[in-house]
């Protein structure tokens, strides 16, 4: 079994470089995934929204299949024309061993349907906490929550990020799921150079993510205020709600120490997180961020309001903070104290390498994938 379909609606303009369409965690993650598996000799299909590529490309030796655009057809009854049987005709086109989706959402359960009707394997990947949860809080509707049900019921294999995860999907749906790291691309030795220890007056802090209320970014402007002899660097597009975002960049361009960098490209993000010297996550929950892990490769420690399966406390690797005030003091800690700073950002880089860096998370979706038999068998 080595053809391999993943179902990626946004992942266009991560697969192309980000010139155009949405780029998130999950986007950046199926499309390291494709490319890594295409490398290793596996045929694989990426299906995508239709973002005015062609029919079929092939990027990085992955075959993009384009479904419909995400705004085509007449509301209320495009959910079922042209969107899913756009779908089924990219499904059919890809004609893969196994399909894989990450993220909950309809689409899950759309997937599941179609692969058991047509005899092939699904395995689904949680992409946060809320993924795991009963309630299905991110989900609106019963349309969206039934069929999300269904496909993480009805998946041959089902993947998730942290044990708590996993304890949730157990508890709250009866599902059995297997833990993987997420992969994550990162230095390599010899080119990887250890960051430098920061000073009181010569710290950077940044802060990467969606301008949404969700990840409180509001919160980066008061510790701005709270300590205007350190700089922030905020990095993040505006999302759909154009007011918040708006103004929470109107007043971040206010403060002379925060520095807007706006939504920014791969090597431009790779760039901030080499001159940074902490990442903070001011999110009311995520599930393991990419985030975390782009900082923690370049020997950056988090400090956050999450900590996936404890990690953070465990591996001494930035440190915990669920107040603004909290945020100070550690923030205040690690600048004012090298040793704990460079104790934290070794061990950051030593987290990676043992469990996130490409070829060792990788090779453990490739298991999952390999150890599927066609259903005939």
């Amino acid at each position: 079994m080595n053809r391999i379909c993943i179902v990626a609606h946004y992942a266009f303009g991560a697969m192309s470089g980000g010139a155009t369409g949405h780029v998130g965690g999950v986007e950046r993650q199926t499309t390291m995934l494709a490319a890594w598996l295409s490398r290793h000799g596996y045929d694989v299909s990426l299906l995508t929204w239709d973002e005015g590529q062609p029919e079929e490309l092939i990027i990085d030796g992955v075959r993009i299949i384009k479904m419909c655009r995400r705004d085509e057809g007449i509301p209320g009854l495009r959910f079922f024309y042209p969107r899913w049987t756009s779908l089924v005709r990219a499904l059919q086109r890809a004609d893969a061993d196994v399909y894989y989706q990450n993220c909950a959402e309809y689409v899950t359960g759309q997937v599941a349907i179609w692969c058991r009707m047509s005899k092939r394997r699904f395995v689904y990947s949680v992409a946060s906490d809320p993924d795991s949860d009963p309630a299905l809080p991110a989900m609106k509707t019963l349309r969206e929550r039934i069929l999300y049900r269904y496909g993480l019921r009805h998946a041959d294999r089902v993947i998730v990020q942290t044990q708590k995860q996993q304890r949730m999907l157990h508890d709250g749906f009866g599902v059995v799921s297997s833990v993987l790291p997420m992969p994550c691309p990162g230095p390599e030795e010899p080119e990887y150079k250890p960051p430098v220890a920061p000073t009181p007056r010569a710290a950077h802090v940044l802060w990467v993510g969606r301008i949404v209320p969700l990840k409180r970014p509001e919160w980066l402007i008061m510790l701005a205020d709270m300590l205007p002899q350190i700089t922030f660097d905020l990095v993040g597009g505006p999302d759909t709600d154009r007011q918040f975002s708006g103004s929470i960049f109107d007043q971040a361009r206010q403060r002379r120490n925060i520095v807007v960098h706006g939504a920014v490209s791969r090597d431009s993000i790779a760039n901030l997180y080499r001159q940074a010297s902490l990442m903070c996550c001011t999110s009311e929950y995520e599930g393991f961020p990419n985030t975390f892990l782009e900082a923690w490769s370049h020997g950056v420690p988090v400090i956050s309001t999450v900590d996936p399966d404890g990690i953070i406390k465990a591996r001494e690797v930035g440190g915990l903070a669920h107040t603004v005030e909290e945020f100070k003091s550690r923030i205040q800690k690690l600048v004012d104290d090298p040793a704990l700073w460079r104790r934290s950002s070794e061990n950051a880089r030593g987290y990676f390498l043992q469990n996130h860096s490409l070829n060792v998370a990788m090779s453990r979706f490739r298991n999952v994938f390999d150890e599927l038999k066609p259903v005939n068998d």
